[in-house]
């Protein structure tokens, strides 16, 4: 199990794949995000995408599946998050695409109202099969801590 005091800043991590299929950019955006150009060749023809593109939500939601899938294979004491910071979508997704995601640990800090819990930053980054940055955010994770009694540094 890894826990907040095994986290090192530095850390980073190479995981992934997911393949993007035309059927889901359409069903998901037909349900969260019914812009033209996620719904329709010929609209997405004329606008700056040319094509097909998927919602930079479902970008997100397919980035948050393979999150998922790599903390269940670490085995990690998370606790969910409280959010992100400085979200962007770099480049559009399309279907037959390809994702990935690579992670770095940016920082973190010991909660000092919750001793049993802490905080660390990992700036995210999300690439196509062309080693493209599709997606860029600075995760935030909340982790459970081995040992709560111990003093809290800084």
């Amino acid at each position: 199990m890894l826990y907040f005091e095994d986290i090192e800043i530095g850390r980073r991590q190479s995981f992934g794949r997911y393949d993007v299929t035309r059927e889901e950019v359409i069903d998901f955006a037909s349900k969260y995000d019914p812009q033209a150009f996620h719904l329709d060749d010929e609209a997405a023809a004329a606008t700056h995408f040319s094509r097909l593109s998927a919602s930079g939500w479902h970008t997100c939601a397919m980035t948050m599946r393979m999150l998922v899938e790599n903390m269940k294979t670490e085995s990690q004491a998370g606790l969910g998050s409280p959010g992100i910071d400085n979200l962007q979508w770099k480049k559009p997704v399309y279907p037959g695409d390809t994702l990935r995601v690579e992670t770095e640990v940016i920082e973190k800090r010991r909660s000092k109202n919750r001793p049993d819990m802490g905080l660390f930053k990992s700036r995210c980054r999300v690439f196509n099969q062309d080693d493209i940055v599709v997606l860029e955010m600075v995760s935030n994770g909340l982790i459970r801590v081995r040992d709560p009694e111990a003093p809290i540094e800084g």
